[in-house]
This record gives C-alpha cells, structure tokens and sequence, in this order.
C-alpha cells in the first residue's frame, strides 16, 4: 500500500537554501537569518538581495540592488494600454496575471536563460510588479498612470504610485515592514507553482505568470480579504462575540486562523499584531485592531487557535487606504522576491518535476464498448 498525504502534506519536495521554517517552534527564516530581526532590522530591497544571493549585501552592494529595482520598475508602453483595457473589466489578479505574462514580449532578457540573464529578470520583475498593481488601480478609477520614481525606497515609490502623492513615513515603514514579512515562505502553493513551471526550463516569466494564477485562490492568497469582509460584517467591538459565537456554531471557517505548517503562532503575526496597534493608535481609529485583538482572544479560547499571517495584514492594508481587492496583489509585489529566488535555484539544480498519482479508477483491463452496444 502506498501511503497519500492528502494535499502533498509534509512531503519534501526538494533541497532548498532559501527559507526555513520549524512549525513548533514558530521558526521562520531567510537563508538562516530570524524574521524577526530582518522585520526589525532590514528593509525590503535588502531582503530581496539576501533572497536572490544567499548572503546580506554590503553597503555599495545594498545601494546598488536599491538602484536596480528603482530603474526597473519602468513599465513598457504597450505594456500599460494592455493593462488599461484590463482594468475597465478584469478583476486585480486577473489583470495582473496577463501583464506578467505580457511583459516577456518586450523584456529584453526573456530568451536569455543564462544565470545572469535570469537575475536581471528577477529583478525587473520585482520592480515592475509594483508599477503594474498601481497602474491598473488608477486606470480602473479613470486617473492617470503615475511614473516611477527609481530614486525611491520600493515601498515608499509604491504608495505614491497608487494615490499620486508621498505617503507618511509610518505609512511607508509598514508597508516595507509587510513586504520583508510576505516575500518568502517556503514551498507554498505559488511558489510550489514557479518550480514545476521552471523545471520544464520555461522562461522566467511563464514561472512567474503560474506563481501568480495560484495566489489568485482563495486559500491561499486571498484570505486576509476575506478576514477584511468578516471585521466589515462584524463592523463593532460590542458585536465581536456575537458574531463569531455564531459562526463556530454553524460551523463556518474564521480566516486568519491556523496554519499548514505553524503549530504554534505565526511569527509573521506578531509584527503585524505591532504594526496594526501602531498604525491604528497613529490615525486615531483603533477599532479595526481592536475587533481583530477579540477575536484572535476568543479563537485562542474556545479553539486553541493561533492567528497567522492574515488576520492583522487585513487591518493593516486597510488603514493604510489600500482597496481590500489589492491584498492579493500587494502580496504578489512582496512574495516575487522569493518567487524568482526561487525560480533561480531550480535552474541552477534542475530536475523535471514530475510525480505519481495513486491511481483509484475501474479495475484494469476494461473491455472497449463498441459504439452500438452502449
């Protein structure tokens, strides 16, 4: 008998330097350094360098990827009318599933398959993935496209590209905050995507355009909406209770709770937790934070749940001004980091990904009905 892990669960799929994570501990690391001291410590351009190369940069090296990024985030034209007859019909994802993978017609590296011809992608990739969310956003409101700034940090000429003005350094300190806790984890579900894709040797860009089909569900990138939708419908702290009382007992699912991996909190978490307080305690208007705060107490009693990533990024995003339908996309700006660091260590130990299925149809052999005799 073979034994089937619903959902590959706790199957390893392959050697990687990337990110490590202990479920038990509450462990989550890139290349060996703690999330919590890159949270604390780091910035998001500086994570990406540690993701792409395996090491921190130094000072020159730092100010060098920061460069790169800011001159990359430049979108072709072609590009942006593509992306502006999305935007009158295409929900975020979609449109931004189809820019990506219309970018690979004008990047000039696409057939390029060489180590430093992927590492150029990955970075203009990376760059232009935050030009693309904020574009269609002003496109779909009727507003032109704001240009990229390439002296700008990443999270500061993001904000700016989506409300067409320099957002408050708390603001911009969050959001870069978010990114670093986004941009890898592991072999989740897109990133799972991006390898299997690469390993045929499809170009980047096709991985890239299959990481970011998968985020699209709802199980996987598309919670912390979700999480947004419940504290709207719950809409006060003295309805907290009541609410989530009658959701567990028609037994309906509270996003934001409970992990894959994580037995105990998601360390991606407990900064959001910090940063949804501060945020919320900086605007005046703690109610979001403080339905948030109940309802994770009232999870941890009654269903010894802890919450992960999702529950506080909702209310983060939200008081940032940021449309909920731009989570999912704001989550691909981030997770394209570790997607193309990623993509670049299948290449660079290549082998076809290519599993078995237990097979569970009609006994072998069937006899062949002929037509008449149906």
């Amino acid at each position: 008998m073979v034994e089937i892990k619903e959902g590959l669960e706790d199957v390893v799929a392959a050697d990687s330097a990337i990110c490590y994570i202990d479920g038990e501990r509450g462990v989550l690391s890139y290349r060996g350094i703690d999330i919590h001291e890159l949270a604390e410590k780091s910035n998001f351009e500086e994570v990406c360098f540690l993701l792409w190369e395996g090491r921190l940069p130094r000072k020159a090296e730092l100010d060098e990827a920061r460069t790169a990024i800011g001159r990359e985030r430049a979108v072709p034209r072609e590009t942006l009318s593509l992306l502006a007859t999305l935007a009158r019909t295409s929900a975020p994802m979609d449109a931004l599933r189809t820019a990506v993978s219309a970018l690979a017609d004008s990047d000039p590296d696409t057939r390029d398959m060489t180590p430093a011809g992927n590492r150029r992608k990955a970075v203009r990739l990376t760059g232009q993935l935050a030009t693309l969310v904020a574009a269609y956003h002003r496109l779909r409101e009727g507003k032109a496209v704001v240009p990229p700034d390439p002296g700008r940090p990443h999270a500061d000429d993001f904000l700016r590209m989506l409300n067409g003005e320099t957002a408050q350094t708390a603001a911009v300190h969050a959001l870069d905050i978010a990114l670093i806790l986004h941009a890898d984890h592991e072999l989740n579900a897109s990133t799972f995507a991006a390898r299997v894709t690469a390993a045929t040797l499809a170009d980047m860009h096709a991985a890239i355009t299959s990481a970011v089909g998968a985020l699209k569900g709802p199980l996987h990138g598309g919670a912390n909406e979700a999480v947004l939708r419940m504290l709207k419908e719950i809409d006060s702290l003295d309805r907290v209770d009541e609410v989530v009382h009658a959701k567990l007992s028609r037994k309906e699912k509270i996003m934001g709770f409970g992990h894959r991996v994580y037995t105990t909190e998601d360390p991606r978490a407990t900064h959001l937790r910090a940063m949804s307080r501060e945020v919320a305690e900086s605007s005046g208007v703690t109610k979001w934070y403080d339905m948030s705060r109940r309802i994770e107490k009232l999870m941890n009693e009654e269903k010894s749940l802890n919450s992960n990533v999702d529950l506080y990024s909702a209310s983060v995003y939200f008081m940032l001004g940021i449309p909920m339908d731009l989570f999912t996309p704001i989550f691909a700006i981030s997770r394209i980091s570790g997607w193309t660091a990623h993509v670049l260590e299948q290449y660079a130990n290549n082998r076809l990904i290519r599993p078995r299925a237990e097979y569970v149809g009609p006994a072998y052999p069937q006899p062949y009905v002929p037509i008449g005799a149906r």
